[in-house]
């Protein structure tokens, strides 16, 4: 086996400018893979957790059983009550991994600033849990970067007539931060109820759709403007790893439902549309781009080793001559084409890693579709599919050579001794 390695390094080396040629090709198109599959678990990081921490989703949402379809139509029938509240926030808080529930009460209705009104989309949820689902969630590149503005939001605890409004929804009614605005919704029960808040901190949403018409109030408000004492819409659930969310999950779900209560837990993958779609979009994009690179691969491959079997039909025949067998001629190709390939994907890994530490010190940000502010663009190492990457490359690269070895195998001694 030692000398068939060094036979396949002199094969190699006997035409260095199209090994040098395929072995580029493996490499560039390894990078690139590597490349794209650093941005996307980039992507996926940072959409994750601005939907856990930035949208405030935390980890785990629980409604009472029916509440997203038929609580639209009635909402007052499906909120859940004070003494429910009270009695699955302290179940739920027994468990380990659990940092915070949170009760959350959804509004919506016009606000107006004396002179014009539009409509505005509210959450009310406590001042602490705000604190609480947004710290910790940013790395420094993304706090440099204003990425998550949204983040700089707070409501006074103190004072429930604090509000924050969404950067363009304050612009919008020209408000400015201490100023006045009045509010009008519907109670429970459809009856007006109107009240004065104060705008504290304006936010970005990051979301261009949303940007204009979202507003943070506290509990407390949004419970005495729908007349709601003491009731909730959902809780928000977070935990202190994100990778316990499924089987919190499952665990909730089994205690709670033994305990009588009739609710159903969504994680925040399955509330968070936009991170779905986006992590949709971007596996189809990555899939193209793999068949793609493996296809050229596998052609360079195939057309390398092809002209070197031609190339070396002579010396295949003295090798058989001398006592080499037919498999041992398929082992000495395939050994070649599995060396190429490798040297290709580590030399591919390096240029990656490389091209990866320049653009993450480059400070480069963008506007993503959609998105009210600019992101930094960042490149991580995604293990899982580097990994991948590498094997499936080698294996396919190595049985791109078995057919033209395979070929050159099945001549006459004599046939191959006298080509030309």
């Amino acid at each position: 086996m030692k000398n068939m390695f060094k036979l396949a390094l002199r094969g190699l080396l006997r035409n260095r400018r199209r090994s040098m040629v395929t072995l580029l090709a493996i490499a560039f198109g390894f990078s690139a893979i590597a490349l794209f599959a650093g941005y996307t678990h980039n992507v996926y990081d940072g959409l994750g957790r601005q939907s856990i921490h930035g949208e405030m989703l935390g980890h785990l949402t629980l409604y009472k059983k029916g509440m997203r379809q038929e609580g639209k139509l009635d909402p007052e029938r499906y909120l859940l009550t004070a003494q429910e509240v009270a009695d699955i926030t302290r179940l739920v808080q027994e468990e380990p991994h659990v940092r915070l529930v949170a009760p959350r009460l959804g509004m919506s209705g016009l606000i107006s600033n004396g002179r014009a009104s539009t409509i505005f989309i509210a959450e009310g949820i406590e001042p602490e849990a705000v604190v609480k689902l947004r710290e910790g969630s940013l790395t420094e590149a993304e706090r440099k970067s204003g990425m998550f503005d949204n983040m700089k939001m707070r409501l006074d605890k103190d004072r429930p007539e604090v509000v924050s409004l969404s950067e363009g929804l304050a612009e919008m009614l020209h408000l400015k931060e201490g100023e006045v605005a009045q509010v009008l919704v519907n109670t429970l029960s459809g009856q007006a109820n109107a009240a004065d808040v104060t705008l504290g901190k304006s936010f970005n949403t990051g979301n261009a759709g949303s940007n204009d018409k979202f507003a943070f109030v506290s509990l407390a408000l949004a419970r005495n403007l729908l007349d709601a004492a003491g009731r909730a819409q959902r809780l928000t659930i977070l935990l202190d790893d994100v990778n316990q969310t499924a089987a919190m999950r499952d665990r909730l779900q089994a205690k709670l439902k033994a305990a009588g209560f009739d609710v159903e837990i969504l994680t925040w993958q399955e509330l968070s549309d936009f991170y779905n779609q986006v992590h949709g979009m971007f596996d189809m994009i990555f899939g193209f781009i793999f068949s793609i690179v493996l296809t050229v691969v596998i052609m360079s491959v195939a057309n390398s080793m092809g002209m070197t079997v031609v190339e070396r039909t002579r010396e295949i025949g003295t090798l058989r001559a001398i006592g080499l067998k037919r498999s041992g001629v398929i082992r000495l190709f395939t050994l070649e084409s599995m060396l190429l390939t490798l040297f290709g994907c580590i030399t591919g890994l390096l240029i990656s890693l490389l091209v990866r530490w320049g653009v993450n010190a480059a400070n480069i940000s963008y506007i993503p579709p959609n998105s009210a502010s600019p992101v930094p663009l960042l490149v991580d190492l995604d293990v899982g599919r580097t990994i991948f990457t590498f094997v499936l490359m080698g294996v396919v690269g190595t049985l791109a050579a078995y057919m033209p070895a395979r070929r050159a195998a099945k001549k006459d001694i004599i046939d191959a001794l006298g080509h030309v």
